[in-house]
């Protein structure tokens, strides 16, 4: 079984971090509460230099915050498009990106609920166990607006429905309870500013 999946498709050998990644530039994340996270994201109908920047910049700023997907509403940008770089449960490495994605809805017979713990880089610092299927189906285009099927089981599954959720304009917080929800906001004033300051290192790090 190969160990790197890239749009999907099985690679040989893939570096540390996505070529994207060299040729982009780190762009703010938003955080919980702005209106942007908040409302269904537009979806992408020009395909070109801008886009492909875009998915640079992307890929450059989810490593910087130590994280597994990024969609463009957290870096302020009202489009259907996330970015990904997140292994499964089997260790297996899937990177990409996907443009408009639509999670396809699962046989109930054939996925199960699972309730672990679950982050987002735009609710900095907070942890909390969010149930979501151990699988998951998505459809979309890559960049040149070429057809994309994009399946994940686990971790990975997690992360393509979270991504999913933020295009739609929902951030996990929206799936919890509201003391959950207390106890997350809670975590993110404690840590908050532990997060930005590792973040900064790794900037420093990564753009040296």
């Amino acid at each position: 079984m190969p160990s790197v999946f890239v749009q999907g498709r099985p690679v040989a050998s893939y570096p540390p971090l996505a070529p994207e990644a060299g040729r982009g530039s780190v762009r703010r994340i938003t955080e919980t509460g702005e209106g942007v996270l908040h409302r269904p994201c537009r979806d992408v109908t020009e395909f070109g230099p801008d886009l492909a920047a875009l998915i640079d910049d992307m890929f450059l700023t989810m490593y910087v915050a130590e994280g597994a997907g990024l969609a463009a509403n957290q870096v302020g940008v009202d489009l259907r498009l996330f970015v990904y770089d997140c292994p499964d449960d089997e260790g297996i490495r899937h990177v990409g990106h996907l443009v408009n994605p639509v999670l396809e809805p699962l046989d109930p017979v054939h996925r199960r609920l699972l309730d672990e713990g679950e982050g987002c880089l735009s609710v900095p610092g907070a942890v909390m166990d969010v149930p979501r299927p151990d699988r998951a189906l998505l459809r979309g285009l890559d960049r040149d607006g070429e057809p994309l099927l994009i399946e994940g089981t686990g971790y990975f599954a997690r992360c393509l429905a979270h991504e999913t959720d933020h295009v739609n304009g929902h951030v996990y917080l929206d799936r919890l309870s509201r003391r959950d929800r207390k106890e997350a906001l809670r975590q993110v004033a404690d840590r908050r500013d532990e997060v930005f300051a590792r973040r900064a290192a790794r900037q420093r790090t990564l753009t040296a």
